[in-house]
């Protein structure tokens, strides 16, 4: 008789680990301790005003974007809570100018940790879902844990994952084969397996983008979306659906869960910029995920995962979701620069 009770994350990854050996000790470690980072912001974002967590922190990140109280905190978590375990070489985050080398009374793992400590933040304040986003790369044996280390294709990624704080708080998480859903049991403070080999259907009928930007777009863009707005009557001979909660996490989590496409393309208002996300901290975690789940990832020439990153804080366009729509669009881009 099958176990009816939901396995808990940490049951889950005992299994792949002593099962499967798919993961060792230490990553199993660094996941357990990423997804108990992850409950405390859970917990700070679900106090809100309540906790004074809203608002701006009154600094910029290295992007020279306006940091806001819950991305210091976040950020913060995440660190303190990765620093002491013996699995990590070093950490680099969205909000650091530089990575975060493990200090020197702590032992040092085999592990780099890329992580968005909250994803989205902007929109805390009118109470919209926000995340986290992670990466775990292995440190080379050779290079120092600085920001060489890091520069590695979104390929040699051993495991990638996000949370999203929304109603509920769930843990996506993928170790290379497969993505799962993880919800948060408030009541007992654990997170349980509640989706298994989650997969996006390839053809989708929903679009992901901020429309504001359209006539900044490269006209390969611009085809494309006009023939998701033509919908029955043009072309593509069906109806589409916008959806955009400017919130990436949230964006890809509809997506992994009813199939669609998101899309962050480049524009001419920056013309020096290639895109907006960050390649090694947005893009290349959740390329990972998506692809596991049987989707596509690109930046509308090239796979996501084999670009390989010059510099840490990296950006580039970002096109993903149900693979049919994405392999439509980026050929639209390809057949242009030819």
């Amino acid at each position: 008789m099958a176990d009816a009770k939901p396995i808990s994350l940490t049951r889950f990854l005992l299994e792949q680990q002593r099962d499967q050996g798919r993961i060792n000790a230490d990553l199993r470690l660094l996941i357990e301790v990423v997804a108990r980072a992850c409950k405390r912001i859970s917990i700070a974002v679900g106090k809100g005003a309540l906790g004074g967590v809203l608002g701006n922190a009154g600094t910029d990140n290295v992007q020279g974007e306006a940091q806001k109280k819950l991305d210091v905190l976040s950020n913060e978590i995440l660190l303190e809570a990765n620093e002491w375990g013996g699995h990590l070489a070093a950490l680099a985050s969205e909000e650091m100018d530089d990575p975060h080398p493990i200090p020197h009374r702590y032992p040092k793992g085999e592990y780099l940790l890329v992580f968005d400590p909250l994803d989205g933040s902007s929109n805390i304040d009118v109470n919209i879902s926000v995340g986290t986003i992670f990466s775990v790369l292995r440190c080379p044996a050779d290079i120092e844990p600085g920001e060489q280390a890091f520069l590695q294709a979104g390929t040699r990624q051993v495991a990638a994952g996000y949370a999203v704080y929304g109603s509920s708080t769930v843990l996506v998480l993928t170790l290379g084969d497969g993505v799962h859903a993880f919800t948060l049991d408030r009541e007992q403070g654990t997170f349980l397996l509640t989706q298994s080999d989650m997969r996006i259907p390839e053809q989708t009928s929903e679009f992901a983008i901020n429309m504001s930007n359209l006539r900044h777009w490269e006209p390969p863009m611009r085809q494309y979306i006009e023939e998701l707005l033509a919908g029955r009557t043009g072309v593509r001979e069906r109806d589409f659906n916008m959806r955009w909660v400017a919130s990436m996490v949230a964006d890809v989590h509809r997506i992994l869960t009813r199939g669609g496409i998101f899309i962050y393309p480049r524009d001419m208002k920056d013309p020096d910029k290639p895109g907006k996300l960050r390649l090694m901290y947005e893009a290349n975690p959740m390329a990972m995920i998506v692809e596991q789940a049987g989707g596509a990832a690109t930046d509308g020439r090239l796979r996501i995962l084999d670009i390989q990153p010059e510099k840490l804080h990296e950006r580039v366009a970002v096109f993903l979701g149900s693979k049919d729509e994405v392999e439509r669009v980026t050929r639209y881009h390809r057949e242009a620069a030819t």
